[in-house]
């Protein structure tokens, strides 16, 4: 886990606590929306990936679902579109560089509008 704040926090600008609550979101988002069988895969090649899950914070009783959705929550954490979009990318890659990689290429197919973000 702390290979993965420390990247985030390095390339896309962010605070440590902002970085592990918004890869909790996408963790959590992915979990929720993914194929279950490959989003436990992917889960897997983040280390700490349930105690990020646990930092998201919890979705408003408005909120909508979706990319969306996620994309609303990620803003209302203070976030821009660049910074979500590096937040994603960076995440994505790490779990692909840790042995995930088929994995995620199927979990960003089978969720709609997830491939422009990532």
């Amino acid at each position: 886990m702390d290979e993965l704040i420390s990247r985030i926090t390095s390339n896309v600008g962010i605070d440590a606590d902002t970085a592990k609550q918004a890869v909790g979101a996408i963790l959590a988002f992915l979990e929720k929306e993914g194929p279950t069988d490959k989003v436990k895969e992917m889960l897997a090649a983040v280390p700490g990936a349930q105690d990020l899950i646990a930092m998201a914070p919890e979705d408003g009783m408005l909120s909508m679902g979706g990319v969306m959705g996620l994309g609303t929550k990620l803003m209302g954490m203070g976030m821009g579109m660049g910074e979500i979009s590096g937040v994603a990318k960076e995440t994505i890659g790490f779990a692909r560089e840790n042995g995930s990689g088929e994995a995620i290429d199927e979990i960003i197919a089978s969720i709609p509008g997830l491939s422009q973000f990532v």
